[in-house]
């Protein structure tokens, strides 16, 4: 009867902790769209302007965007990088950029306790997903 009793326990501990980890996933960012506008100039191209709110705690997946993106940060701190540069982190009034043909590896808020905000710039092809995941 121990025996079942200790491997009751330990069973209800191992779930607990699962349970645990399943809790602890990060919060997702919330993008609102501020604005789209066709670039005449540049056949088949638009430019997306949009808000990316970070919860305490948040991250993104590792993605690419197929787009030039220019990112401002508003408010709170937040952590980029892209395959094969540096980790940055950044602060309000500071930029970051990425290329068409880089892989976001990183991007996720710098704080589990403060929200951060920033704006990102996508020029990108016409009606393309913002955000595509890497595999």
């Amino acid at each position: 009867m121990f025996r079942f009793k200790r491997m009751a326990v330990s069973l209800l501990l191992a779930t607990g902790t699962l349970t645990g980890l399943a809790r602890a996933e990060a919060p997702a960012a919330i993008v609102t769209p501020v604005m789209t506008q066709p670039l005449d100039d540049y056949p088949g191209k638009e430019a997306l302007m949009i808000v990316v709110e970070y919860p305490p705690g948040a991250a993104d997946p590792v993605h690419r965007h197929n787009a030039h993106g220019f990112i401002y940060v508003l408010e709170g701190t937040i952590v980029m990088q892209v395959k094969g540069g540096k980790e940055v982190t950044l602060k309000p009034g500071q930029s970051f950029y990425e290329g068409p043909n880089d892989v976001h590896t990183v991007g996720r808020n710098a704080s589990k306790t403060k929200p951060a905000k920033f704006l990102v710039l996508l020029l990108k092809d016409k009606g393309a997903p913002v955000l595509v995941p890497e595999k």
